[in-house]
């Protein structure tokens, strides 16, 4: 999987578990949705830390545990 791939899966897994829409998230986060879902259908090459950062503030965790997730693992990431 690529790193952009594993991005959008853990914001899908995020807003899943705090039971938020992509709609809503970028909303919450004044991410323009545009963005967010550029994002999530893999359209970014480079996904930006500032839209993780504000997805992070706005979910009340820190960027770690963002990245603390499987889909991280550097056996998981296609170069």
């Amino acid at each position: 999987m690529r790193f952009k791939e594993a991005v959008s899966q853990r914001i899908f897994e995020l807003c899943s578990m705090y039971n938020y829409t992509p709609n809503k998230l970028a909303e919450l986060s004044a991410i323009p949705p545009t963005t967010l879902r550029s994002m999530l259908t893999n359209k970014v090459e480079n996904p930006s830390a500032l839209v993780i950062y504000k997805i992070c503030r706005t979910l009340d965790i820190d960027i770690k545990d963002f990245y603390n997730s499987k889909l991280f693992k550097y056996e998981n990431i296609d170069d």
